[in-house]
């Protein structure tokens, strides 16, 4: 059978088409295969300012002294505990024109609190700060109080804002005649936007030539790489890391204006480099063990050793109708000691990664307590390819 001459036009036409859509299909997937890979090796890294701070760009730590009024009898002791508080008391209200001096101070509605706030940076005259309140004295609860007008002072012995407002707490206590309930600290609370800024921190950032970057987790390896990504977004000679913790930027062009340098350069990705740690903390059994944490070949075996002493006194009473007879307690002592004898060696293969490390770990059927003992074990030994730290 023949097909005819318009018949084989329109086979060839729809051919064609169909090869078109094929290769516009196989186009477009390898267009979006490095866009994925571009994306996850993105979401790996991390900004510069998630890593790094800028030198003079930071937080200064304040601290006040004041008094809590309004509480509801759960104030200091002026009497007998909180001496500090009742001569404060008196301080106050005298610079109020009254006299207190020959009173009998008794009330239990006044705490002596420690005022402490952080000023954020280029913080200006009138903005508003949150400030944190913590009893000083005997006081059981500040629920309900009132901070009065308290000075702040930083490091130098200047006063840099004043904070006043109800004070507001994370908890609270109630007692009864047998019984008390305490949920939270209740001693302790904060002022939102209690403290006004009275003084401003001189610092001049359009002044500055060039800016040192500190990074938070000092790496030579991360500070070349922050470094390598600045010198590619502004420039060769940019940018030169000075040690582990410090790269220092040249603002060239940008000189008088490095806040725009500085939006520019805190959102390059930079992929950070981590040490091999294992951090312990004994007090709580948590174990952090780092990525790049590697062990050499070795055998490991533990065993469980438990001596369980159990106290079960009995009482003795003599015959019935007895006269000679004492009723006496008499101690009964069982003694048991187990020791697990099913552990075998498990062999941990060099160069192992983290999935396999704890694999490993998890194949010996142990606890975190365990754990921490055959992690300085495997170190001791020399296997252990990190630094431990414990806490």
């Amino acid at each position: 059978m023949r097909l005819s001459s318009q018949s084989l036009k329109r086979l060839r036409r729809r051919v064609l088409v169909e090869g078109r859509r094929l290769l516009a299909g196989l186009l477009a997937s390898l267009m979006i295969l490095p866009a994925q890979f571009a994306v996850s090796a993105a979401q790996a890294s991390s900004r510069i300012k998630d890593i790094a701070g800028f030198e003079g760009v930071r937080e200064n730590q304040l601290v006040g002294y004041g008094l809590v009024v309004g509480l509801n009898g759960t104030g200091d002791d002026l009497k007998k505990k909180a001496v500090f508080t009742r001569e404060s008391l008196i301080g106050m209200l005298d610079r109020l024109g009254v006299n207190a001096r020959s009173t009998d101070l008794e009330t239990k509605n006044v705490a002596a609190v420690m005022v402490t706030a952080n000023l954020p940076p280029f913080a200006r005259q009138g903005s508003g700060i949150d400030v944190t309140v913590s009893s000083l004295g005997d006081a059981t609860s500040l629920q309900g109080g009132t901070l009065l007008v308290t000075p702040m002072v930083g490091a130098d012995g200047e006063i840099y804002a004043v904070a006043q407002g109800q004070v507001t707490t994370g908890g609270f206590s109630a007692q009864g005649q047998a019984e008390s309930i305490v949920k939270g600290v209740p001693t302790s609370g904060r002022i939102s936007e209690g403290g006004i800024v009275e003084r401003e921190v001189p610092f001049d950032l359009a002044a500055l030539h060039d800016i040192k970057i500190a990074l938070r987790n000092p790496d030579f390896t991360t500070a070349q790489r922050i470094a390598d990504a600045i010198n590619g977004a502004m420039g060769p000679g940019s940018a030169k890391p000075l040690d582990s913790g410090t790269v220092q930027l040249n603002l060239g062009m940008h000189v008088g204006d490095p806040a725009a340098a500085i939006t520019s350069i805190e959102q390059l990705p930079v992929d950070p480099d981590t040490p091999a740690r294992v951090v312990i903390d004994e007090t709580t059994g948590v174990i952090v063990i780092g990525d790049n944490v590697r062990i050499s070949k070795v055998a490991i075996a533990q065993g469980n050793l438990t001596i369980r002493v159990t106290e079960t006194p009995q009482v003795s009473q003599p015959s019935p109708f007895s006269n000679t007879g004492v009723t006496t307690t008499v101690p009964r002592t069982n003694i048991d000691v187990n020791q697990d004898q099913n552990r075998k060696l498990e062999v941990l293969k060099p160069g192992v990664t983290l999935e396999e490390l704890v694999a490993g770990l998890n194949s010996l059927g142990i606890g975190p307590r365990d754990m921490i003992s055959i992690l300085q074990s495997i170190k001791v030994a020399g296997a252990l390819q990190a630094d431990i730290v414990v806490q």
